[in-house]
């Protein structure tokens, strides 16, 4: 057994015993998000929980697979139950060119596999694994790449957002793909509802008539950068929403991917969807594959669009431990298995 593995034990039996005992409820949730979220980033849990065939197992419900064949199947399988796919090859904050050119490689073999085989997905893409952090043209250029093979296929980018220290540079090369190089509504964009900044990044791309996923935002950032409480992100997530889905901004070409899990909030957007007349085309709700499947198939049967984020790769570490983060029912689903080994 390696040695890492022995570590494990004392990071999340750790963990279960604080929950259990109740500590991390009577000092609020909040704590134990932060703890989760510092842990994705950090190079000593990542060696300790990587090796771990139960993490593995667990990372399963919310990882497709390794390979792109394993995120096409499971694309497969969604279309059949009658929901759209995006497909993300994990990776983030690559420190060389060559990491940066292989994902930009392997994206470019997904979309000829998505065209190939017919499924209804698009591709999700985080600039800092094209090289954002090392030199924006870096980014810049792969991603010019990518855009001349999607539009090829007569398919679409989506480019993620990440942490608030490369929000501006991602919406920098957002606008060169799409206003300078022409690809208008081939390329989209994420906003997070949670930076205090994207009222008026919602206001400019609602104007702009762009394609945007809306989502609430999963990284550990400083109070004057985001909302700090869950009730003020829910708050600015459905005034976000409502701008753009406002007549104005529909008029204008926006079309919407309303990002989440909440039941609350996905029932007030409903609300407002229904007053507004505003028809189940105009826009699509977004979750995360492996969550709240039965949530998914719910508004699927209801007649409302409906896009699962697919996931796929090996650098599934970061991804998995921001999910355990967002929702304690995840940690609890980990924690479970963990002690039944």
């Amino acid at each position: 057994m390696k040695s890492s593995k022995s570590r494990f034990p004392t990071l999340f039996v750790l963990l279960s015993l604080i929950a259990s005992a109740g500590l991390l409820m009577r000092f609020g949730g909040q704590w134990l998000h932060l703890l989760l979220l510092y842990l994705s980033g950090a190079a000593w849990a990542r060696k300790i929980v990587s090796d771990l065939p139960i993490a593995q197992n667990v990372a399963a419900r919310f990882v497709a697979g390794e390979t792109a064949d394993d995120a096409i199947n499971t694309a497969r399988d969604l279309n059949a139950r009658g929901m759209a796919v995006t497909m993300d090859y994990l990776g983030e904050s690559v420190t060389n060119a060559a990491d940066a050119s292989a994902a930009r490689d392997e994206i470019l073999r997904l979309l000829d596999k998505i065209h190939q085989s017919g499924v209804n997905a698009n591709v999700s893409i985080k600039l800092t694994q094209l090289g954002l952090q090392i030199d924006p043209d870096l980014a810049l250029n792969n991603m010019r790449q990518i855009m001349q093979r999607a539009r090829q296929h007569n398919n679409k980018i989506r480019i993620d957002m990440e942490e608030s220290a490369v929000t501006q540079a991602t919406l920098d090369v957002y606008y060169t793909l799409r206003d300078q190089d022409g690809y208008g509504h081939n390329v989209g964009i994420v906003i997070q509802a949670y930076l205090r900044r994207s009222e008026a990044d919602i206001r400019q791309l609602a104007a702009d008539g762009a394609w945007v996923r809306l989502c609430k935002g999963a990284y550990a950032e400083p109070h004057d950068v985001a909302f700090a409480q869950k009730t003020e992100t829910d708050a600015n997530y459905l005034a976000l929403a409502r701008i753009l889905l406002s007549d104005e901004a529909r008029q204008k070409g926006v079309y919407l991917g309303l990002a989440t899990h909440d039941e609350a909030i996905i029932q007030e957007t409903m609300a407002f969807l229904k007053n507004s007349h505003i028809p189940p085309e105009a826009f699509e709700y977004q979750m995360l594959y492996g969550i709240r499947r039965e949530l998914q198939e719910s508004l699927a049967q209801q007649g409302y669009q409906v896009r699962i984020y697919v996931p796929y790769g090996k650098a599934w570490y970061p991804y998995f431990m921001r999910r355990l983060a967002e929702r304690p029912a995840n940690l609890w689903f980990f924690i479970s298995n963990f002690m039944k080994k």
